[in-house]
């Protein structure tokens, strides 16, 4: 099992708080200028790039989980997060990821599915 997670955020900053549009996890925007995205850093690109971090995540997310042990819990295989770092994640998240990543998504065969709760499995 992987030992990486992504920080809790404290209360005083919870309204500050940004969903990643393609893997749901929850994080201050200072944690995204920080270190990205713990999951899809790779394809977002979002570490030191402020622009980006506005394109990618977004405050218009419904509900939270904390998921502790993703490859063992249900909840996180209905969240589609069980392959994914140890961290706070949202049931729905409100947008669709840039252009350029769904581009390079489609570039490597995989299926884009909006994380809102329109497309069902």
């Amino acid at each position: 099992m992987s030992q990486i997670q992504a920080s809790i955020p404290s209360q005083p900053r919870a309204k500050q708080l940004r969903a990643c549009l393609l893997c749901s996890i929850v994080q201050t925007p200072a944690d995204f200028r920080k270190h990205g995205c713990p999951n899809c850093e790779e394809l977002m690109q979002m570490k030191g790039y402020p622009d980006r971090i506005q394109a990618c995540t977004t405050t218009h997310f419904e509900g939270a989980i904390a998921v502790i042990n993703p490859e063992d819990s249900w909840v996180a295989r209905w969240q589609r997060t069980s392959k994914y770092v140890r961290g706070m994640y949202a049931v729905r998240v409100k947008g669709r990821i840039p252009e350029d990543v769904e581009a390079e998504l489609e570039n490597r065969n995989i299926k884009y599915r909006p994380r809102d709760g329109t497309e069902q499995d």
